[in-house]
């Protein structure tokens, strides 16, 4: 059943959503947030796409196969450990850049890690969500 003002709504909130969710990754460092969180928001954001306007709609406006952002966020998040075992420290010991970058801060293998957890929950998510919202 098609709503007009649903499709409406979710065009509308689906980038505010997008970004509230980087602002919750980014803001883990020092707050509660990081990237479970953030990418819970954001497969929310395509969840309510995907009930708008359908799982076809919302797998285009993704771009990416859930699966791999799966498989890239699980790879980000095992490669920020290695950072501590080049420095001669424990797997997943922080490692930062002496670079700050602005608005960031400096970029180091926590947040490399957060980028993975966001990557692989949103995959997890969208993957389940669109299996259970696919029609045969």
């Amino acid at each position: 059943m098609f709503s007009l003002i649903l499709s409406t709504t979710a065009r509308a909130i689906m980038p505010l959503t997008l970004v509230f969710s980087v602002y919750l990754l980014m803001r883990g460092h020092n707050a509660p947030g990081g990237g479970f969180v953030g990418g819970l928001i954001a497969a929310v954001a395509f969840a309510i796409a995907s009930l708008a306007d359908g799982v076809a709609t919302a797998r285009r406006a993704l771009v990416v196969d859930p699966r791999r952002l799966m498989a890239v966020g699980l790879a980000l998040a095992l490669a920020s450990g290695f950072g501590g075992v080049a420095a001669g420290q424990p797997f997943l010991t922080g490692q930062w850049a002496e670079v700050m970058v602005p608005v960031v801060g400096k970029i180091g293998t926590p947040l490399v890690f957060d980028v993975g957890v966001y990557l692989a929950v949103l995959g997890v998510s969208l993957t389940m969500l669109f299996a259970l919202s696919e029609e045969d």
